[in-house]
């Protein structure tokens, strides 16, 4: 089904066109946070306490509105509405799949794209899990030749506050903050957090706007906030080698890799990014990522295409090339989208494909179809600039992203 709700005074705050207009607290580091308040007269001697105070509201309380802060005086309340918000992203869809899956679609202000832009972020549930994907560009400037989310051109990054947001607002969703609860019928684990897992895998070249996404995961692994566990993180990237060994470095998460080819020639073609940085670049950079072993692999994303990738000749040079590299590799069933050239592999290749790379001791999991009715998938999300009518957008099968980052 699709289901399309709007949001009445009992739901998290949404965007307005006054909000638009003030700053937002989200997404601020605590040193912004406090200059932000400094410069709206808080008394010097206040500020590490109202800190404090409003970083347990967002991020622990999970509140979108400063009238819900109640141990904040009136007058400071007062003060920050006329001059912030925390407020949540506007949602124009959302869908629920027959599985449980989740897809947002999520409206943020122009910000210089001369329009209000849209995002989308999937959740998926699993039995002892749920982990939810997260866009970090309005489009994306990579032009993958099998992926649809690369024929939609950049319209621009998005801020820390906005990769924040789609996280704040699916624990809102789903009732994963203190004294709330989900929509009835909501498929989530059953025990812990509804949202335990998050990957940078959505809309756009994550390690394009590194100082973004490296702010945004700060906050959200931050141990007095949101507290997610660094290894419960996963961040995907095409293969932006100068920055791979910050991303470990100054971020500490995991590490997912967008290979898809085990050939310089042919990668070329489905991931242009490998002219600038070819395969040899791309895998000493793995290597060199800082907390690398066997309890903490890096994933290497391939999608099966077939008379393309699919070969046992493939699958050879796929270990060879990662001989050294502690590693797990994601078999990704190729998702169909309108005017694509490539087709899925034969189930039966796929088989023999993991069955060789198991042999040569890597996992090598084969990706459960999820959240098929609503082309929730890897390489498939695609927002208003260029999206597909509905009705061709929910005749597509589509398989999301699974198995990411630690289970404890």
């Amino acid at each position: 089904m699709s289901v399309m709700e709007a949001i009445d005074v009992t739901k998290p705050q949404a965007r307005t066109s006054t909000s638009l207009e003030k700053p937002s607290l989200i997404g601020l580091s605590r040193e912004e946070m406090a200059a932000a308040l400094r410069d709206k007269g808080v008394a010097e001697k206040q500020i590490k306490m109202r800190v404090a105070q409003l970083w347990n509201w967002i991020y622990v309380r999970g509140v979108s509105d400063f009238d819900h802060m109640t141990n904040v005086a009136k007058d400071m309340r007062e003060m920050l509405k006329q001059h912030f918000t925390i407020a949540r992203p506007e949602i124009v869809e959302e869908q629920v799949s027959n599985d449980g899956t989740r897809k947002w679609l999520l409206r943020f202000p122009p910000r210089g794209a001369g329009r209000p832009v849209e995002i989308e972020a999937v959740y998926i549930p699993e039995e002892g899990r749920g982990t939810l994907c997260i866009s970090s560009q309005v489009g994306c400037t990579l032009t993958c030749s099998f992926c649809h989310t690369g024929t939609q051109r950049l319209v621009r990054n998005l801020t820390a506050e906005e990769i924040l947001s789609q996280l704040l607002l699916a624990r809102d969703r789903l009732g994963d903050f203190p004294d709330r609860e989900a929509p009835q019928g909501t498929i989530m684990p059953a025990e812990g957090r509804k949202v335990s897992n998050i990957v940078m895998m959505g809309m756009g070249e994550p390690l394009y706007n590194f100082d973004a996404v490296k702010q945004a995961l700060l906050i959200a692994t931050d141990g007095d906030g949101l507290s997610l566990s660094r290894r419960r993180v996963t961040l995907s990237t095409s293969g932006v080698v100068p920055e791979i060994f910050r991303t470990g470095e100054e971020i500490g998460v995991m590490l997912a890799i967008s290979l898809h080819a085990v050939r310089d020639d042919l990668r070329d073609i489905l991931v242009p990014i490998n002219k600038k940085y070819p395969l040899k670049e791309l895998i000493e950079a793995c290597k060199a990522y800082p907390g690398l072993s066997n309890a903490r692999r890096i994933t290497f994303e391939y999608v099966m295409l077939k008379d393309v990738n699919d070969s046992l000749e493939d699958a050879k040079g796929l270990i060879k090339l990662l001989k050294g590299v502690p590693a797990k590799i994601n078999l990704i069933p190729f998702n169909p989208w309108p005017g694509t050239n490539y087709q899925c592999s034969d189930w039966e290749q796929i088989e023999k494909f993991a069955d060789f790379i198991n042999s040569a001791g890597y996992a090598s999991p084969i990706r459960t179809p999820r959240g098929r009715d609503i082309l929730a998938a890897c390489g498939q999300l695609k927002s208003e600039s260029e999206r597909m009518r509905k009705t061709e957008r929910l005749a597509f099968e589509a398989m999301m992203i699974a198995n990411h980052g630690a289970d404890d």
